[in-house]
């Protein structure tokens, strides 16, 4: 019997531990590990921190980022949940695009310098299962493809290639990762066993033998057995340098009662101060599924979806001054992302339905701040089946981070990766350097003619690189791929033979490293 399989039929997906942050507790979650020699050292070293902050249920970008540089559009588009225009929070030196009156919180943080937003992120061919969603954020994998491993989880693989053999040890004594809350998450997952650990909040604990391993029969059933006690005992002395970390953070800043993220957010500032070497951490929020009800119809910048935004900013703004306040907010970068954004066009129930692409926040010291990408198009004619197409796709961001952050060697990324992602010029170079070519202004992508009928001849201008061209459909789906290489820097053309598609709106999508810019066309008769 394989070990992957006695596990699943044998013992729980996570074993229980003794209580350590009151009111939490920790899990431990495991599936198979080879039994060769560990490697002790980490790939890379670096003391940086990525904090995840998943916002569960599908945030409506267009009420998150107003877009004010074409407001009339937008309020055409969703006029019974709009933001009125006098109340939309300003950012300083940016004009096209402004927050959520309820998120004071993030304004103060980009106005310092300290957040990013990266507008229309998704993927080819979105899905609309919060279920599939999830998946394919979590394990970066195209929409049609299923992996079992999530994007962090292979991250931490590369790093520690033979975990839990060997682990802890002299050398990395802590948790790789840290999840909080109950569910284990397909984003630590790796190709054989979850790399993370997940603090929970029962209100009762486990305890467990005291580290000593009795001796188990030679049989294939004893060597399992074995291996169960080898994670219980690893998670065990986890939970005791965790408490230790714990303990050791005796004074933080004042976070915003009666809200959930605020509160995970807290002892993550706690364990980092306390000196965990734990590179990655996981938090969650939600639901923003806000099908009815999303704003009040009386004032629409209160509602549903203004607690939810105003708990996220709060928690986030408490979060960062935590870290300075520790002494420790140069070593933290952390992002926002929720598994798909909402339709253009509000619903009769003063809502939004499941959409495809969505802005993201990035957070730090360290972030370069801005908003990167255009300001979302909005046609005269959408209708309640229009989506954002996505300007970014989601894997480019995990792609910086994982480069420009965690200092992965750019040749090691399609590792982990499983394929080519563009960098984005999101975090300060001084952590890991690289490159991107400043194309603010420019032109890079056109068509003719427009609107078309059989065929229309793209233009494209690249820095040099690796340059994707792609045609996107009103639901945001990838139509076709025109060219995904690298070019020498120069303006070329393609032709996109357009026979097979419907008369109506398509978008054709440019990205070059970190430009990117989408050029709408009609497909006419």
């Amino acid at each position: 019997m394989k070990r992957r399989d006695f596990l699943k039929g044998a013992i729980p997906a996570s074993v229980t531990l003794p209580g350590l942050l009151s009111p939490f507790s920790v899990k431990a979650f495991a599936e198979n590990a080879p039994l060769v020699q560990a490697l002790m050292l980490p790939t890379t070293i670096t003391d940086h921190v990525l904090v995840l902050v998943q916002l569960t249920g599908g945030n409506d970008g267009l009420n998150t980022v107003i877009p004010l540089e074409i407001y009339n559009s937008y309020i055409n588009a969703r006029a019974n949940i709009a933001i009125p225009e006098s109340k939309v929070l300003h950012l300083t030196g940016v004009n096209k695009v402004g927050l959520h009156p309820s998120m004071t919180g993030i304004q103060s943080l980009f106005n310092d310098g300290k957040a990013a937003i990266v507008q229309s992120v998704g993927y080819p061919s979105p899905n609309f299962s919060h279920f599939r969603a999830t998946d394919i954020w979590m394990s970066a994998s195209e929409s049609n493809q299923s992996i079992n491993s999530g994007w962090m989880g292979r991250y931490l693989n590369y790093e520690y290639p033979n975990f839990p053999n060997g682990f802890p040890n002299s050398t990395m004594t802590d948790p790789l990762a840290i999840q909080i809350g109950s569910v284990a998450s397909l984003t630590l997952q790796g190709p054989a066993i979850n790399m993370g650990m997940s603090i929970s909040n029962p209100t009762s604990f486990y305890s467990l033998l005291n580290g000593i391993l009795e001796p188990a029969p030679s049989t294939p059933a004893g060597k399992e057995l074995t291996y169960i006690r080898t994670v219980a005992k690893q998670t065990e002395q986890y939970a005791t340098v965790i408490k230790n970390a714990a303990n050791s953070v005796t004074q933080q800043v004042t976070y915003p009662t009666g809200n959930s993220l605020a509160d995970q957010l807290k002892i993550v500032a706690r364990l980092i101060k306390g000196g965990l070497q734990t590179r990655v951490y996981m938090v969650s929020f939600g639901s923003f599924d806000t099908h009815a009800s999303q704003v009040n119809s009386i004032d629409t910048t209160t509602g549903t979806h203004a607690i939810l935004l105003q708990k996220v900013s709060d928690a986030i703004k408490a979060f960062q001054d935590d870290l300075k306040y520790l002494g420790v907010e140069e070593r933290v970068v952390g992002m926002t992302f929720s598994e798909f954004g909402r339709r253009i066009k509000s619903n009769g129930s003063i809502g939004t339905d499941h959409g495809a692409a969505a802005p993201l926040f990035v957070f730090g010291k360290n972030v370069l701040p801005g908003v990167i990408g255009d300001t979302p198009a909005i046609t005269t004619s959408v209708s309640v089946n229009d989506n954002l197409p996505f300007q970014y796709d989601f894997r480019s961001v995990y792609s910086t981070l994982l480069e420009n952050w965690l200092c992965v060697k750019k040749e090691d990324l399609q590792t982990i990766m499983l394929k080519n992602f563009q960098t984005l010029p999101l975090i300060n170079t001084a952590a890991c350097k690289v490159s991107s070519p400043n194309t603010s202004g420019t032109k890079l992508i056109s068509n003719y003619p427009n609107p078309f009928a059989a065929s229309t001849t793209i233009t494209f201008t690249t820095a040099g690189g690796h340059t994707l061209v792609q045609v996107i459909d009103v639901l945001g789906r990838v139509i076709q791929t025109l060219v995904d290489e690298d070019y020498q820097a120069g303006t070329y053309q393609v032709v996109f033979k357009s026979t097979a598609i419907q008369k109506g709106v398509y978008y054709a999508r440019l990205q070059n490293l970190s430009a990117q810019q989408v050029r709408t066309m009609l497909k006419a008769e």
